[in-house]
């Protein structure tokens, strides 16, 4: 069933996400001076893609239903969770790739 498949892709892209956080991570623990506010950023992160996944099973739900105007509104919501992640993804690796061309190694990075 096609409904079938898309819904395994989202469920798919939200564990593909993840596991980009988690490197994403793992990648600034590394770094020296990395503010707190940015971790704190990438944690939020968690909290949205548990929202994700949440509104992906009422989206099942709906689709089940035939409630198609429910449906469009959870696409609707999950695409705009995941462009907060990456608009904020991309924010915080322009200012690092800025702080990377304009410091030497013994300046504090500025994220923010």
């Amino acid at each position: 069933m096609e409904n079938t498949n898309i819904i395994d892709r989202l469920f798919s892209s939200f564990a593909e996400l993840e596991t980009a956080i988690d490197g994403a991570k793992a990648t600034l623990a590394k770094k020296k001076s990395v503010p707190d506010e940015i971790i704190r950023r990438l944690s939020s992160y968690d909290g949205i893609l548990a929202k994700q996944r949440a509104l992906a099973g009422s989206l099942c739900q709906h689709i089940n239903k035939g409630e198609w105007d429910e449906v469009s509104r959870h696409v609707g919501l999950i695409n705009g969770l995941s462009a907060m992640i990456r608009d904020d993804a991309r924010a915080i690796l322009s200012a690092i790739s800025l702080n990377a061309d304009n410091s030497t190694e013994d300046e504090i990075t500025n994220f923010c």
